[in-house]
């Protein structure tokens, strides 16, 4: 079939945000005297929105006070902090523009909270995207649809014509609770084991040979 509309997770993705990530949770946890994490515990800890990340991050047994006030310390942190080191992967931006010019419609769906999300949308991708959605109210996070619901209404498409791309067992989760078929790549946070466990079925080691898959069934 032919899709009308692929819409893609941001970290892990189509943008390497690890460093970033890890740099702000760290300096949130030096603002509060707490020990920093490694950047492999950070790469676990993503993929649930910033809440969970601070959550998972700040000493076992923190209290649920103090795990707002580092989270509300981090939010603006990052947000100013957010290009820093964060790029796209590599063979990212050939694949955006290799989909636009078939005729995609293209957006970004990230647990991120949404002025991040929009913020690194237009640094790296402007002109490539349709839209960009993160995580706001009255919108739950991923795997929750809501994300996706929004978008599909925004692009104007049927859901039966989307395809969702994502790097983690979230991702999976996400696309099974929309109604969407998925592509999960390997390149990102998570491992293939850790994908083929959470669901996925439909496995890509780069972005030119997702794109040949995409474009291939539209043929």
């Amino acid at each position: 079939m032919r899709y009308d509309a692929i819409l893609l997770d941001m970290d892990g993705t189509v943008l390497n945000s690890l460093e970033d990530l890890a740099d702000s949770t760290n300096a949130a946890l030096r603002e509060f005297d707490m020990p920093e994490r490694t950047i492999g515990e950070v790469r676990r800890f993503v993929g649930n929105g910033a809440a969970r990340l601070i959550e998972l991050a700040v000493p076992e047994g923190t209290s649920a006070e103090t795990t707002e006030a580092v989270l509300a310390w981090y939010k603006p942190y990052y947000d100013a902090h957010c290009r820093i080191k964060t790029r796209p992967y590599e063979g990212i931006l050939p694949l955006l523009e290799r989909l636009r010019a078939a005729g995609e419609k293209l957006a970004v769906i990230s647990n991120k909270p949404d002025e991040a999300v929009k913020i690194l949308a237009r640094e790296h991708f402007a002109g490539l995207l349709d839209l960009a959605v993160g995580e706001k109210p009255p919108l739950r996070r991923k795997p929750w649809p809501d994300m996706i619901d929004e978008a599909v209404k925004l692009l104007g498409v049927d859901k039966e014509c989307c395809l969702y791309v994502g790097d983690s067992d979230v991702d999976v989760k996400t696309a099974k609770n929309a109604g969407l078929a998925c592509a999960s790549v390997c390149w990102g946070f998570r491992s293939p084991e850790e994908l083929l466990n959470a669901g996925a079925t439909n496995l890509f080691d780069s972005p030119e040979e997702l794109c040949d898959w995409i474009l291939e069934i539209e043929n």
